[in-house]
């Protein structure tokens, strides 16, 4: 595989910068969670996904895995395909499998961490005819590349699986559709994964899981400002909390201090006071009720052409057409 290495926005200097914004902000503090994905929180999460209570990613690979040959039938042969978020690459090899019977098949794989698209090349390599190209890059940044490099009247797939689109705040999901259907053009399909709406208990357990993986997934990101930007965490007076909120249908993911005390964070040139139980909002994860996806990609400019749910899981992979106007 070959990687291609964009100009970084994730640069030390950018991360010092988001790290002071968010530590300064008012009422609630905030770390993007982005930055959750250095080499070992990538690691950690891989280990999240094989959890008994985070069904997430199960449900994904199965959707994939039974219905490859179906969404490969939407699919027109020589279709560029790229994936924004690959992580390790497991679950996608079902429907990359099924799409190279139609001929040779090209793939970019899109991640700004460098060891996870190590990791899904590593996945994927024994796929034959299947071209691999790492994209090391921001999501947006790299699909501008990707879809660049086509070939005149080729298609592109993208592909934003794993419910990432969740990841945003409310309102900035269907302005990053926009930004993505901006990038292509009429005739070009989306796969998006989305998960749903499910009892409050089986989502608590899912982001606080009794071995404490997410926990450590998420202490993680105190200890990479430790050894990146010369901060001085002491990750025993932190914990890890995920709460529901239902205003929002949404896991929220907090870092919450267990006593008074005083953070120095030397690249950002901030020194940070934490109260008793304040926290540092890390991460959103939004979940869908079914008819909210339709509503989301209308509002994107993208039409449904199929949709295939998970009986085990509530969860679904939706077909997107970007639409001609």
């Amino acid at each position: 595989m070959s990687i291609l290495t964009m100009p970084r926005v994730q640069t030390q200097q950018q991360f010092a910068a988001d790290v002071r914004a968010g530590l300064s902000k008012r009422g609630q503090k905030e770390l993007p969670s982005k930055y959750l994905y250095d080499a070992l929180g990538s690691a950690l999460f891989d280990a999240i996904t094989l959890l008994p209570e985070y069904g997430l990613t199960r449900a994904d690979e199965r959707l994939l895995r039974s219905h490859a040959h179906d969404i490969a039938a939407h699919i027109a042969p020589g279709t560029v395909v790229t994936e924004l978020g690959s992580g390790n690459g497991r679950k996608t090899r079902w429907l990359l499998d099924a799409l190279r019977k139609h001929g040779p098949l090209s793939y970019y794989p899109i991640e700004i961490s460098s060891a996870a698209l190590a990791s899904c090349e590593a996945e994927l390599r024994d796929i034959d005819s299947l071209s691999i190209v790492g994209v090391e890059s921001e999501y947006l940044q790299g699909l501008a590349e990707v879809v660049k490099r086509r070939a005149p009247d080729t298609a592109v797939l993208v592909l934003f699986l794993g419910s990432t689109i969740g990841n945003f705040d409310a309102g900035a999901d269907v302005r990053f559709l926009r930004d993505v259907r901006r990038l292509l053009r009429p005739g070009d399909a989306l796969l998006l994964g989305t998960d749903l709406i499910k009892p409050m208990q089986t989502l608590i357990d899912a982001y606080d899981d009794p071995r404490g993986v997410t926990a450590a997934f998420n202490l993680n990101l105190l200890g990479r400002l430790n050894r990146e930007l010369g901060a001085d965490f002491d990750m025993r007076r932190f914990e890890h909390i995920a709460r529901f909120n239902p205003h929002t249908s949404s896991i929220e993911m907090h870092l919450r201090s267990r006593s008074a005390q005083r953070v120095r964070v030397a690249a950002s040139e901030l020194d940070v006071e934490f109260a008793r139980d304040e926290t540092i909002w890390t991460e959103t994860s939004h979940k869908y009720a079914p008819d909210d996806i339709a509503s989301l990609a209308r509002n994107a400019g993208f039409e449904i052409r199929a949709q295939w749910n998970d009986a085990e899981w509530a969860y679904t992979n939706t077909l997107l057409i970007r639409k001609a106007q």
